[in-house]
């Protein structure tokens, strides 16, 4: 019983916070693009981060993230291979288009495609990973028996004083739903809020007045 009650507990008062961490009831409902590019979505997170610059001293340091770019500005032991983030922006990272490829993991075994590249308002990235291998897929063609499909999309708002409201929002959906959604809710989610608050850290670092 007492399990029980902690994971009812977890699921009312824990769990919708954690989905939208830093990031308002309005923020989290509302519809942004990207949204609709998983068919039959299943989960869906919001966060949010106010920057100290406006959106296009923010963009620059976005479109250069990846594996095989600038990094990804988050725990680099455990999404860029140790390597350490960008801390300059680099020009031949900024011609971002939409369908490049963003490796996911060093040596580019798994990437994200730019889905939406629309500066300096939005960033969408998309990805399909067979499971367990980890292996990307054309969602236009047959799917394996086990998948994860999901989104990572950055929006960019300006506010007064040269301020950005940085939105970030996933939305995913892994088969077969019975054995991945506990997966998904006991260590993805945790594990994306993590590593979400350590790249608004240290966006903020780069980009706040002085910092070039």
């Amino acid at each position: 019983m007492a399990g029980a009650a902690a994971a009812v507990l977890y699921a009312v008062l824990v769990r919708p916070r954690l989905l939208r961490c830093g990031a308002t009831r309005e923020e989290a409902g509302r519809a942004l693009p990207g949204d609709g590019l998983v068919p039959g979505a299943r989960s869906r997170t919001t966060m949010a981060a106010t920057l100290p610059a406006p959106p296009v001293r923010v963009w620059p340091w976005l479109a250069q993230m990846g594996c095989d770019r600038g990094g990804w500005y988050s725990w680099d032991r455990l999404d860029n291979g140790g390597r350490p983030s960008a801390r300059t922006l680099v020009p031949r990272w900024q011609d971002l288009a939409e369908g490049d490829r963003l490796h996911s993991v060093p040596g580019g075994r798994a990437w994200f495609t730019a889905a939406v590249v629309d500066p300096p308002r939005t960033l969408v990235l998309h990805t399909c990973l067979s499971l367990p291998s980890g292996v990307p897929f054309d969602p236009a063609g047959p799917r394996p028996r086990a998948w994860t499909e999901g989104v990572w999309g950055f929006h960019l708002e300006p506010l007064p004083g040269g301020r950005t409201r940085l939105l970030v929002r996933t939305v995913g959906r892994d088969e077969p739903r019975l054995p991945m959604r506990p997966v998904s809710v006991l260590f993805g989610e945790p594990a994306h809020l993590v590593m979400q608050r350590r790249q608004f850290r240290n966006l903020r670092a780069r980009v706040e007045p002085g910092a070039d």
